[in-house]
């Protein structure tokens, strides 16, 4: 018999069908009341993270305003962080004593594993050397090569053509698109380490809804040029001075189909790259000047952000942040020019308002210095090379 359980939890409604224990019988019109939330319920992932706070608050630590699922300690003795990535969890800081303290704390409270120094972590692998860490997934793109299928032995220099302009009509549509789902949505997370194919990902992403043989033939594509440079690893080095600096650039009407544009960017600390994306434009934007002033101001948002997350860290940027760009420079440094840039406005007036707010800092950067481009059109083979090397973007069985 299956006995009906509706219970309230917060502002969540749920119902769900509970079969009684067996030798009990639930009497005509009673239910059973959940006294605690159910996995795979809607409550259940915030009742986790409820519990897992005030057990964290108890223990001394505050969630970060800019990251919650960051927890910090300060004590005169150090600074203390545990990051929380669902039910795993990373605890890094100054009072190896403390640190202690709170995997003891936390093993009381749940069942809990130590897995020791850090060495993979959701598929990422991490390398220690005396000059620094390095970030790489060559575990994971060695599986998912064995699930895509491909049966030669293949690579490619770069992750795409030059000049590559896809369109939705090419070619024919594939029987069964489930698995071209599958692999792009494995090169998605891919990205986290691998910054040179983020731009190739974006523009196969496009096309998941109704994927063809010429989309499938650039996908495999992807998937030989990660073949070649599987040992690929991001280098952070340890004398990499704390100092953030960024590139920000975009297209214009790249988009054979909408005309929309594609912002790239990139942000670094030191040598050290941070954050990096490639994202088509929400809008048309009617000039290449409004392109890379919209592509300016999520840059900046990015800034903004890192540079508050950064002080979770203890590391506090005093100075502006130098932003490299190529155009729109004047635009958002003069308001006097608002007559030409109504539509853009908001663009306008935010990346501005951190120019003077000493945010950020706008300088020129020459096109062939220009990292963003990485992140915003194909590369020959030459470029393609030289960006990673100035991404710190290394083989560590190689010589650089």
């Amino acid at each position: 018999m299956d006995v009906k359980n509706a219970f309230l939890h917060g502002d969540l409604y749920e119902e769900v069908y509970l079969q009684p224990p067996p030798g009990v019988d639930a009497p005509s019109g009673y239910v059973y009341r959940l006294r605690h939330a159910l996995y795979g319920l809607k409550q259940a992932p915030h009742a986790w993270f409820e519990r897992f706070v005030s057990v964290m608050q108890a223990a001394g630590f505050s969630p970060s305003e800019h990251d919650p699922a960051l927890f910090i300690h300060l004590s005169p003795r150090g600074r203390t962080l545990l990051l929380l990535y669902v039910d795993d969890m990373l605890i890094t800081g100054d009072d190896v004593d403390h640190i202690s303290h709170v995997k003891r704390h936390l093993n009381e409270q749940f069942q809990m594993t130590d897995l020791g120094p850090l060495s993979y972590f959701l598929g990422i692998e991490v390398l220690h050397s005396a000059k620094g860490y390095y970030l790489s997934q060559s575990k994971y793109i060695q599986d998912l090569i064995v699930r895509s299928g491909i049966t030669d032995n293949r690579t490619a220099a770069t992750p795409t053509d030059l000049h590559l302009q896809l369109r939705g009509t090419d070619g024919t549509p594939l029987e069964d698109p489930s698995h071209y789902h599958h692999i792009v949505g494995s090169l998605v997370y891919l990205t986290v380490t691998r910054l040179d194919i983020a731009h190739a990902v974006h523009i196969l992403s496009q096309f998941v809804s109704a994927p063809t043989s010429v989309h499938f033939g650039h996908l495999l594509r992807v998937l030989r040029y990660l073949r070649g440079i599987s040992s690929q690893c991001l280098f952070y080095a340890r004398d990499s001075p704390l100092q953030l600096h960024a590139y920000s650039d975009s297209t214009w009407a790249s988009d054979p189909t909408d005309r929309r544009s594609v912002t790239g960017y990139c942000i670094l600390l030191g040598s050290s790259p941070l954050a990096w994306k490639s994202k088509k434009q929400a809008v048309v934007s009617r000039s290449s000047t409004e392109a890379k002033l919209r592509a300016l101001a999520t840059t900046t948002s990015e800034i903004v952000w890192l540079r508050w997350l950064l002080v979770d860290f203890g590391i506090v940027c005093g100075a502006p942040t130098p932003l490299l760009c190529i155009g729109a420079i004047q635009i958002a440094n003069d308001p006097v020019k608002h007559e030409l840039t109504k539509h853009i406005g908001v663009d306008a007036s935010f990346t501005r308002s951190h120019c003077y707010q000493k945010t950020i800092a706008l300088q020129y950067v020459p096109s062939e210095l220009q990292v963003a481009d990485f992140f915003s059109k194909a590369q020959t083979r030459e470029q393609h090379r030289l960006h990673l090397l100035k991404l710190s973007a290394l083989d560590p069985l190689l010589p650089p």
